[in-house]
């Protein structure tokens, strides 16, 4: 059996209203505050502990608002835990925020540079693939020596996509970046992570096409307000997720057509 690359054990971070949470690169250094819930605390993971092999394809599976993208960013190393750990052995891909690594007033051929000398890439590197990436992120030669901040959305994320695709990382963090593009750019895109996941690398992916997580991966964590509810078959992983929507939704149903009194919120007026 294939070694551990990803371990996690008792994984939990907390989000503070109250106070910095020292948790971000981003946060440390622009200061940056996230909203909590009433109490001023809230743990979007916790108490979460799995193993993931060299080779295996995991899909994250959940409704928004349970903690996958956090999840992810632990992995990544983006954010710190305040509970437990989570270990990653080889360098990582992260194919999540795209956006986030580039500079609006550099160019698009300085941002290339400066992005993959950030994950590890060589100058050399860089000139020997850089027709590649541009031709991958399907840019005209006009744009590439344009300031990013007057690219749009989707060419900022054609581009980022474009360049971590070059790194021969062995694990992929994948957050939701194949639903972006065109039809064109998403075959491009699942041709370049089959042709990564074929040198046995591994890949966790957060997505919410279910197409897209049953052709790539073979196994599925269900997180449900934070905790692992599942961790087995990526098939099982969907039917658990789909039948706990259902079960919601029904109860959203009964709790709307019950009459006022059932719901507790009176019916009738003040005396």
């Amino acid at each position: 059996m294939a070694e551990p690359v990803i371990e996690a054990e008792g994984l939990g971070i907390r989000f503070s209203a109250n106070r910095r949470r020292r948790r971000g690169l981003r946060e440390l250094l622009l200061g940056a505050r996230r909203a909590s819930g009433a109490d001023g605390v809230f743990w979007p993971v916790r108490g979460v502990s799995f193993r993931i092999r060299r080779g295996e394809c995991v899909g994250i599976v959940g409704k928004n608002g349970t903690g996958k993208s956090t999840l992810l960013k632990l992995m990544a190393g983006v954010l710190i835990p305040d509970e437990g750990r989570v270990g990653v052995h080889g360098r990582v891909a992260p194919l999540l925020e795209l956006r986030a690594g580039f500079n609006g007033r550099l160019t698009g051929r300085e941002n290339v540079y400066l992005v993959g000398s950030l994950h590890g890439m060589s100058r050399q590197e860089i000139d020997e693939r850089f027709e590649e990436i541009v031709d991958f992120a399907g840019l005209r030669e006009s744009y590439i020596d344009m300031p990013v901040r007057h690219y749009s959305s989707g060419m900022k994320v054609r581009l980022g996509f474009a360049l971590v695709a070059q790194l021969d990382h062995p694990v992929l963090l994948v957050d939701e970046v194949l639903a972006v593009g065109d039809q064109e750019f998403r075959e491009k895109c699942y041709s370049a992570i089959e042709r990564m996941l074929s040198g046995d690398r591994t890949m966790v992916l957060v997505s919410h096409s279910e197409a897209d997580l049953q052709r790539f991966c073979t196994r599925g964590l269900y997180l449900k307000d934070g905790a692992l509810a599942l961790d087995t078959d990526i098939h099982t992983a969907l039917r658990a997720y789909r039948e706990d929507r259902a079960a919601e939704e029904q109860e959203r149903g009964e709790d709307a057509g019950a009459p006022a009194a059932e719901r507790g919120d009176g019916g009738g007026r003040a005396a």
